[in-house]
Protein backbone atom coordinates (compact mmCIF):
# COMPACT_ATOMS: atom_id res chain seq x y z
CA UNK A 1 0.00 0.00 0.00
CA UNK A 2 2.53 2.60 0.95
CA UNK A 3 4.19 1.67 -2.64
CA UNK A 4 1.44 3.01 -4.13
CA UNK A 5 1.56 6.23 -1.98
CA UNK A 6 5.02 6.56 -2.45
CA UNK A 7 4.45 6.71 -6.28
CA UNK A 8 2.00 10.05 -5.68
CA UNK A 9 5.11 11.99 -3.94
CA UNK A 10 7.27 13.93 -6.58
CA UNK A 11 10.60 14.64 -6.49
CA UNK A 12 11.05 18.64 -6.97
CA UNK A 13 15.15 19.60 -7.37
CA UNK A 14 16.43 22.57 -6.14
CA UNK A 15 13.42 23.66 -4.30
CA UNK A 16 13.22 25.68 -2.08
CA UNK A 17 16.96 26.21 -3.26
CA UNK A 18 20.04 24.94 -4.45
CA UNK A 19 20.87 21.62 -3.68
CA UNK A 20 17.26 20.07 -1.85
CA UNK A 21 15.22 17.61 -3.00
CA UNK A 22 11.58 18.70 -2.42
CA UNK A 23 8.94 15.90 -1.94
CA UNK A 24 5.96 17.38 -3.42
CA UNK A 25 2.37 15.66 -1.81
CA UNK A 26 0.42 17.65 -3.76
CA UNK A 27 -0.15 14.91 -6.51
CA UNK A 28 -1.03 12.83 -3.29
CA UNK A 29 -3.31 14.81 -1.94
CA UNK A 30 -5.21 15.50 -5.56
CA UNK A 31 -5.71 11.92 -5.98
CA UNK A 32 -8.98 10.97 -4.26
CA UNK A 33 -8.54 7.45 -3.69
CA UNK A 34 -4.50 7.90 -2.90
CA UNK A 35 -5.80 10.82 0.15
CA UNK A 36 -8.04 8.53 1.26
CA UNK A 37 -5.85 5.44 1.85
CA UNK A 38 -3.29 7.97 3.60
CA UNK A 39 -5.71 9.40 5.88
CA UNK A 40 -7.46 5.82 6.54
CA UNK A 41 -3.61 4.53 7.23
CA UNK A 42 -2.95 7.21 9.86
CA UNK A 43 -6.63 6.95 11.45
CA UNK A 44 -6.51 2.89 11.89
CA UNK A 45 -3.94 3.82 14.10
CA UNK A 46 -6.33 5.42 16.47
CA UNK A 47 -9.37 4.08 16.71
CA UNK A 48 -10.97 2.48 19.80
CA UNK A 49 -8.33 5.25 21.40
CA UNK A 50 -8.82 8.43 23.42
CA UNK A 51 -7.93 10.81 20.69
CA UNK A 52 -9.33 14.27 21.95
CA UNK A 53 -7.53 17.32 19.59
CA UNK A 54 -5.10 16.64 16.34
CA UNK A 55 -2.48 19.14 16.28
CA UNK A 56 -1.86 20.28 13.17
CA UNK A 57 1.58 22.00 12.33
CA UNK A 58 1.91 24.77 10.00
CA UNK A 59 0.48 24.71 6.73
CA UNK A 60 0.63 20.56 5.60
CA UNK A 61 0.14 19.75 8.61
CA UNK A 62 -3.49 21.63 9.20
CA UNK A 63 -4.67 19.28 5.54
CA UNK A 64 -3.80 16.31 7.22
CA UNK A 65 -4.67 17.25 10.92
CA UNK A 66 -8.24 18.09 9.29
CA UNK A 67 -9.00 15.04 7.77
CA UNK A 68 -7.58 13.31 10.60
CA UNK A 69 -9.52 14.95 13.57
CA UNK A 70 -12.18 14.58 10.96
CA UNK A 71 -11.78 10.79 10.88
CA UNK A 72 -11.47 10.53 14.72
CA UNK A 73 -14.30 12.77 15.94
CA UNK A 74 -11.55 14.72 17.36
CA UNK A 75 -11.14 18.32 17.50
CA UNK A 76 -8.38 20.22 15.40
CA UNK A 77 -5.71 22.53 16.77
CA UNK A 78 -3.62 24.75 14.39
CA UNK A 79 0.27 25.51 15.48
CA UNK A 80 1.03 28.86 13.50
CA UNK A 81 3.79 30.96 12.63
CA UNK A 82 3.47 34.22 14.85
CA UNK A 83 1.24 36.82 13.90
CA UNK A 84 -1.84 34.22 12.40
CA UNK A 85 -3.36 33.50 15.29
CA UNK A 86 -6.21 36.26 16.81
CA UNK A 87 -6.56 35.80 20.24
CA UNK A 88 -3.47 35.24 22.96
CA UNK A 89 -0.95 32.62 22.07
CA UNK A 90 1.96 30.67 23.83
CA UNK A 91 5.45 30.79 21.74
CA UNK A 92 7.84 28.72 20.97
CA UNK A 93 11.74 29.22 18.74
CA UNK A 94 12.96 26.85 17.39
CA UNK A 95 16.46 26.64 15.35
CA UNK A 96 17.08 27.16 10.92
CA UNK A 97 20.13 26.48 9.02
CA UNK A 98 20.16 30.36 9.57
CA UNK A 99 18.13 31.85 11.96
CA UNK A 100 15.68 31.18 14.51
CA UNK A 101 11.66 31.22 13.80
CA UNK A 102 8.86 30.85 16.47
CA UNK A 103 5.59 28.85 16.30
CA UNK A 104 1.99 30.18 17.86
CA UNK A 105 -0.71 28.14 19.69
CA UNK A 106 -3.69 30.07 21.20
CA UNK A 107 -3.19 29.74 25.04
CA UNK A 108 -6.68 28.51 25.48
CA UNK A 109 -6.50 26.06 22.59
CA UNK A 110 -5.67 23.12 25.07
CA UNK A 111 -6.53 22.07 28.14
CA UNK A 112 -4.08 19.93 30.64
CA UNK A 113 -4.91 16.52 30.73
CA UNK A 114 -6.08 16.04 26.42
CA UNK A 115 -5.39 13.31 24.77
CA UNK A 116 -3.15 14.37 21.24
CA UNK A 117 -1.89 13.46 18.06
CA UNK A 118 0.46 16.63 16.58
CA UNK A 119 1.08 15.70 12.84
CA UNK A 120 2.94 17.19 10.37
CA UNK A 121 3.51 16.56 6.79
CA UNK A 122 7.47 15.53 6.46
CA UNK A 123 10.03 15.60 8.92
CA UNK A 124 13.58 16.38 8.05
CA UNK A 125 15.53 18.30 10.92
CA UNK A 126 13.13 18.07 13.35
CA UNK A 127 13.09 21.39 14.88
CA UNK A 128 9.33 22.42 13.76
CA UNK A 129 7.97 19.62 15.47
CA UNK A 130 10.19 19.67 18.15
CA UNK A 131 8.36 23.77 18.91
CA UNK A 132 5.04 22.05 18.53
CA UNK A 133 5.54 19.49 20.97
CA UNK A 134 7.40 22.06 23.40
CA UNK A 135 4.05 24.18 22.97
CA UNK A 136 1.71 21.10 23.77
CA UNK A 137 3.96 20.13 26.63
CA UNK A 138 3.91 23.60 28.62
CA UNK A 139 -0.57 23.34 28.54
CA UNK A 140 -0.12 19.79 30.01
CA UNK A 141 -1.57 17.80 27.28
CA UNK A 142 -0.90 13.85 27.08
CA UNK A 143 1.08 13.14 23.53
CA UNK A 144 -0.02 10.10 22.47
CA UNK A 145 2.03 10.33 19.19
CA UNK A 146 3.90 12.36 16.91
CA UNK A 147 3.07 11.29 13.12
CA UNK A 148 4.08 12.30 9.66
CA UNK A 149 3.34 11.62 6.42
CA UNK A 150 6.90 11.24 5.43
CA UNK A 151 10.48 10.77 7.19
CA UNK A 152 13.00 11.67 5.43
CA UNK A 153 15.35 9.66 7.67
CA UNK A 154 18.54 10.92 6.50
CA UNK A 155 18.08 14.29 8.28
CA UNK A 156 18.25 12.45 11.44
CA UNK A 157 14.95 14.63 12.77
CA UNK A 158 13.89 11.72 15.00
CA UNK A 159 16.25 11.83 17.57
CA UNK A 160 14.99 15.22 18.44
CA UNK A 161 11.82 13.49 19.30
CA UNK A 162 13.20 11.20 21.86
CA UNK A 163 10.61 10.37 24.92
CA UNK A 164 7.92 10.45 22.43
CA UNK A 165 5.72 7.58 20.27
CA UNK A 166 6.37 9.09 16.37
CA UNK A 167 4.97 7.28 13.42
CA UNK A 168 5.58 7.72 9.81
CA UNK A 169 3.61 6.60 7.14
CA UNK A 170 6.70 6.75 4.23
CA UNK A 171 10.18 6.41 4.80
CA UNK A 172 12.93 8.10 2.24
Amino acid sequence: MTDALKAKIRDIKDFPKKGIIFKDITPLLEDPQAFNMAINLLADRYIGRRIDRVVGVEARGFILGAALAYKLNAGLILVRKPGKLPAETLQAAYELEYGVDKLEVHRDALAPGLQVVLVDDVIATGGTIRAAIDLVQKMQCEIVEVVFLIELCALGGRRHLQGHNVFSLLQY
